[in-house]
């Protein structure tokens, strides 16, 4: 679907490039592109491919505003993605150019499923009632994993545990699937169909990792069992990606200290309940005498508790240092690091 911009006031410097360009020769363009760092010229091509088409009105605005460049008798700018490969070909070369566009497909893949986080889970999960795991899964790997990880919460435990499969082993999407199912779910959300279709990598171990790891424990404690039985060697790489309780002592003291702060002492009481003793050594090591205090108090009194209870408490705390990891405020560990040894 074409777009056009209504008004010139709306457009940032990028788009406005974009219309300037979109008004010379390609010859022309193309010296101008030149100029251009390739990020900022991919940047210009992207935004050439999505007005299209702008009109002269606007064009001569944006043209003025461009030191008073006067421009007479102008046609309707000229964009899309033909206009984009033409422009880059000619200031970069035909490979160079290939590869923008690669680039450009990847950065606007999974837009096609952009309505879909205006809507809650319950409504998305009606939307993919009755679709294969297949189909289900890329859509997931879509979605941010926040909202993918509560629609996957709703799914059965069958169907969770084998979509989640299918998204760990999912490979590069092509246009024609991704535009399909993302038709197929608009026009059955009654949405105005306005993305593009692109290839993009959009499973892997890692999105699956992401999506668990926002899920409550129930989910995610069914979605690796399930996969433990599915496909063990699976399960196993995913269990591996994921940030747990223990990895807190994998942290620096300043970020373990960072974390504490924010989780009240009843919380953490019932999660230090039957942790391995390098981990109660670690959290007793970065607490303040008061606030230690306050806290072999608290496991002193809560007695015997249930694994579920100790269970969600620490998901509690692992949901915390993933949310200030996210944040950039603190560091953890992943990857090829020796495990600890219990």
């Amino acid at each position: 679907m074409s777009h056009t911009v209504p008004e010139a006031s709306a457009l940032n410097g990028v788009q406005k490039v974009a219309v300037v360009l979109m008004q010379m020769s390609p010859t022309s363009a193309a010296s101008v592109m030149a100029q251009f760092s390739e990020t900022e010229a991919e940047d210009i091509a992207a935004e050439i491919v999505r007005l299209r088409r702008v009109s002269s009105v606007v064009a001569d605005h944006v043209i003025n505003e461009f030191h008073g460049l006067a421009v007479s008798g102008r046609r309707t700018a000229r964009g899309g993605q033909e206009f984009a490969v033409g422009l880059l070909e000619a200031s970069f070369g035909a490979d160079k150019a290939a590869g923008f566009m690669d680039r450009l497909a990847s950065t606007m893949a999974g837009k096609s499923f952009e309505f879909l986080e205006m809507m809650d889970p319950g409504q998305i999960l009606a939307l993919i009632d009755g679709e294969l795991p297949q189909t289900i899964a890329l859509v997931l790997a879509h979605l941010r994993p926040g909202k993918a990880s509560a629609v996957m919460s709703g799914l059965g435990d069958t169907q969770r545990i084998e979509v989640a499969r299918c998204i760990a082993t999912m490979g590069s999407a092509s246009p024609e699937a991704v535009g399909i199912v993302a038709e197929t779910l608009k026009i059955r959300a009654g949405a105005v169909m306005s993305q593009r279709k692109s290839n993009e990598i959009v499973g892997g171990i890692q999105p699956l990792v992401d999506i668990i790891n926002r899920s409550d424990v129930t989910t995610e404690r069914s979605v690796l069992d399930g996969l433990g039985t599915l496909d063990p060697e699976l399960a196993t790489e995913v269990r591996a990606r994921m940030l747990t309780f223990v990895d807190i002592v994998k942290l620096e003291p300043r970020d373990i200290q960072q974390i504490l702060r924010g989780v009240s002492a009843n919380v953490l009481a019932v999660a230090m309940k039957g942790a391995p003793p390098v981990v109660l050594d670690t959290v007793r090591a970065n607490m303040s005498g008061r606030n230690l205090e306050i806290l072999e108090s608290e496991m002193a009194a809560s007695g015997p508790v249930r694994a579920s209870q100790v269970e969600e408490a620490r998901a509690e705390i692992v949901r915390s240092i993933r949310e200030l990891e996210a944040e950039g405020a603190i560091v953890v560990r992943r990857g090829d690091e020796d495990d600890f040894v219990y």
